[in-house]
């Protein structure tokens, strides 16, 4: 089969490979999956550069999420699910064999049913952002009636964050650096948009909050954004923090004590079992009812590997980027 791997962390275009790999079968337990479209995260690529805190696998074959058939199963898994449309996430966490390849043995239950009306595209981009969307949101109980801030609200992420946070009950604040972001994030359901590059983003929460501040806060990057939060917060506001670039961050820990504040930290990729169920299955009601859409910033060919890591990487794109395998 074709595939896009590396043998070595670093820049795409020094480390990434195209060629030809052994078709995988599948195990007990697993799906062999023809990929049609994988989906490319931030994580991904920060994992090829080296900076994810990943172990290494040896040759890894790039990307956890995609979409496609079942193509063949392992035993103890429903022959009926031969055929199958799905999307797939998790799959390149702790083994080396992920989506940017046209074939992908995974765990049947990574494998959910891609749902009538959505494109493989799409699919492709519902694992790791949708999943880390849907806990961002929902970790800390009910956002009804709440106000919600969601930074980054045009990322992969956040363009997720802020239809749950709506179609959920909430009143939406999101962050964005740019007029065409903030026009994306208006567009997903955001209530407001703040530019934190050209607005002073603590006042203008109080401004839009009355001065009582939010309920609950949905972080990407701690380190970059941590010394503002004890100004950002209501009393006993809830924190969500899903990322940060660097390992160590800084926040005024008395003030958030005083205003009862919880942090929440989470990996996506390291969700119990039971709690990804629960997500999934809230998750396949909402896409049902069309109550999630993507933006796909950009579509590259799995030949164009290299430029689709570097899209990525650049911060540039309104969405997510996918890749066309097959």
């Amino acid at each position: 089969m074709k595939a896009a791997y590396f043998e070595r962390t670093g820049p795409a275009r020094e480390v990434l490979k195209l060629g030809e790999l052994p078709d995988p079968s599948p195990k007990e337990g697993e799906v062999l999956v023809r990929i049609r479209v994988s989906g490319v995260n931030p994580s991904d690529v920060k994992t090829r550069g080296g900076s994810s805190g990943r172990p290494s696998l040896g040759k890894v074959v790039v990307h956890n999420d995609g979409a496609g058939e079942i193509v063949a199963v392992g035993a103890g898994v429903d022959q009926r699910r031969v055929g199958e449309r799905v999307w797939l996430h998790n799959t390149d966490w702790t083994k080396p064999l992920g989506t940017a390849a046209e074939l992908v043995a995974a765990p049947a239950a990574d494998a959910e049913p891609l749902p009538d009306g959505y494109g493989f595209d799409e699919g492709a981009c519902f694992g790791v952002p949708l999943l880390t969307a849907y806990h961002g949101v929902m970790v800390a109980g009910p956002v009804a009636g709440k106000t919600v801030f969601v930074t980054g609200g045009a990322g992969a992420v956040g363009h997720y964050a802020v239809q749950i946070a709506k179609a959920k009950g909430a009143t939406v604040i999101a962050s964005v650096s740019s007029d065409a972001k903030a026009k994306a994030a208006r567009e997903a359901g955001a209530d407001h948009t703040v530019n934190y590059r050209s607005e002073d983003v603590p006042a203008a929460v109080a401004k839009i909050t009355g001065g009582k501040g939010v309920d609950h806060y949905i972080e990407v990057n701690l380190s970059a954004n941590g010394k503002m939060l004890d100004k950002l917060m209501a009393y006993a506001g809830r924190i969500t923090v899903y990322g940060s670039d660097e390992a160590l961050a800084a926040f005024e820990s008395r003030a958030l004590r005083v205003k009862q504040a919880v942090m929440y930290f989470y990996n996506v990729y390291a969700l119990p079992p039971e709690v990804l169920r629960a997500a999934k299955a809230d998750l396949a009601k909402m896409l049902k009812a069309r109550r999630i859409e993507t933006l796909i910033a950009e579509r590259f060919t799995l030949d164009r590997i290299v430029e689709a890591h570097e899209a990525v990487e650049s911060g540039r794109l309104i969405g997510n980027a996918v890749v066309e395998v097959g």
